[in-house]
């Protein structure tokens, strides 16, 4: 048998008969990349397992993610549409006509309401066209614009009354003493449904999101 040597060998290894010797690499390398895998996993696996635990004494995950839908759900608060600015009764000028049997009535009345603001127009009786016609408290009557300025504030002076329009130019309202007039609001009793009207309280609204 012949004694050969293998290239690159440098002459460490003598191969002996007609078979050469394996080679194979360190197994150290391997061996240590297993052992940092296997130490993440295992890492991995109690960390998982402590985050599971926490969820379980302290209700995590499920309860969370509930809170904001139901948050959503809470209901909601919203205040009604301002109402539009009234003039104030210096503003208004006031016509007292007697509809009724009672004379004075009308000049007692515009004297009453002169002394709570208001500026007094013409007094009198009222025309045929209502004279011992108004059935009720007394008629309120304005132009268009006024319906739902002037007449409500002087809607305040006086118990259930009736309100119009007419076609009139001016900004002047009409209060046509009725039958079944027999004073006006009293002072307190006007300045309390006054302060109501020009100063209401916003009108809350729930609204509710589905769940």
């Amino acid at each position: 048998m012949s004694m050969l040597t293998p290239p690159g060998m440098g002459g460490k290894y003598r191969i002996t008969g007609d078979k050469y010797p394996r080679m194979r690499r360190p197994r150290r390398r391997g061996r240590l990349v297993f052992g940092v895998v296997a130490s993440v996993a295992a890492l991995s696996l109690v960390g998982w397992g402590t985050l599971q635990l926490i969820d379980v004494f302290t209700g995590g995950g499920d309860k969370a993610s509930a809170a904001g839908p139901k948050a959503d759900c809470a209901s909601k608060v919203s205040a009604s549409p301002s109402a539009p600015a009234l003039p104030k009764p210096s503003q208004i000028t006031v016509n007292v006509f007697n509809a009724t049997k009672r004379g004075g009535l009308a000049k007692k009345t515009a004297d009453e309401l002169k002394k709570r603001g208001f500026r007094i127009g013409d007094v009198g009786n009222a025309t045929a066209a209502y004279d011992k016609k108004v059935k009720g408290t007394g008629l309120l009557l304005g132009p268009a614009s006024a319906l739902k300025t002037s007449l409500p504030v002087l809607g305040t002076q006086v118990a259930a009354p009736e309100t119009r329009t007419d076609t009139r130019k001016g900004a002047e309202v009409d209060l046509i003493i009725g039958s079944a007039f027999k004073n006006l609001n009293s002072k307190a009793a006007a300045d309390k449904a006054l302060t109501a009207l020009t100063h209401p309280q916003p009108a809350a609204t729930s609204s509710k999101k589905s769940c």
